[in-house]
């Protein structure tokens, strides 16, 4: 049975598609099977791993609204063992029209129940707040991974994420673990930096991941070529920090 984990931080910018995108194609290097769910409007998961954008006619809005199905959303895409099912723009339609749905907050597991078992790991790429979609996307995981900036705003707004997880967890998942605190954009040459590394480890301990994600310029250039950092270059640091997370994360599950 697969295991979901939703990367999820309301702060924009932290790299939550970078891991989403670059996680499952690690994954997928390391043989094993995954599903990439883009929960985002923006869609920048679907056109980073080479989907056409505009041409996406059934996708995450579709299987929400539970108008088709996860496996008829399902393409494949330039990263190997890793299927997605896209976003597209209308995706932003979904928070209002889930409004008067009764169990609204139940629309993404409802739907995922039937692809489960086909993968090894279901990873949901969220969108930047604690609307509507991203707490659908917290109902439906095993786990969650939240990115965290080495930048002097990276703890602001944690507390309440954690709070949100708190009482998602008394109410809609009491099964939802944290996987990790990952801690992205790292640059070692600035003292700051290095602070909200001490700062975090200190806080969290053990919910916090060993791989740090070092700042790295083929991690931004890969999405414009549609690819995930393996695949645009596999001996950037980037590739490796990611192909580390992979196996920390594989370890951790293998237990």
């Amino acid at each position: 049975m697969g295991k979901i984990i939703a990367i999820a931080n309301q702060k924009g910018g932290v790299g939550k598609t970078t891991t989403s995108v670059n996680l499952a194609a690690s994954l997928g290097v390391l043989e094993k099977k995954v599903l990439l769910i883009d929960a985002d409007p923006q869609a920048n998961a679907s056109s980073g791993l080479g989907i056409d954008v505009e041409s996406v006619e059934i996708g995450t809005y579709q299987i929400l609204e539970h108008s088709h199905t996860p496996r008829e959303a399902i393409v494949s895409c330039s990263a190997p063992n890793v299927d997605i099912i896209p976003a597209h723009i209308d995706l932003v339609a979904i928070e209002i029209e889930l409004v008067d749905k009764e169990n609204r907050e139940y629309m993404f597991k409802k739907a995922l129940e039937s692809v489960k078992d086909d993968y090894d790991f279901i990873i949901i790429d969220c969108a930047p707040s604690l609307g509507l979609l991203t707490l659908n996307a917290l109902t439906a995981a095993d786990s969650v991974i939240i990115p965290i900036q080495c930048e002097y705003f990276a703890l602001e707004g944690l507390g309440k994420l954690l709070n949100t997880i708190k009482s998602i967890q008394k109410i809609h998942n009491p099964d939802l673990d944290i996987e990790g605190l990952l801690l992205t954009m790292f640059d070692s040459r600035l003292r700051l930096s290095n602070q909200v590394v001490e700062e975090v480890q200190k806080h969290f301990n053990d919910m916090v991941f060993d791989t740090i994600i070092q700042r790295n310029v083929k991690l931004s250039e890969a999405p414009s070529f549609g690819e995930s950092i393996i695949n645009y270059d596999a001996t950037s640091k980037g590739a490796i920090n990611y192909l580390h997370l992979a196996q920390e994360i594989i370890k951790k599950n293998s237990k």
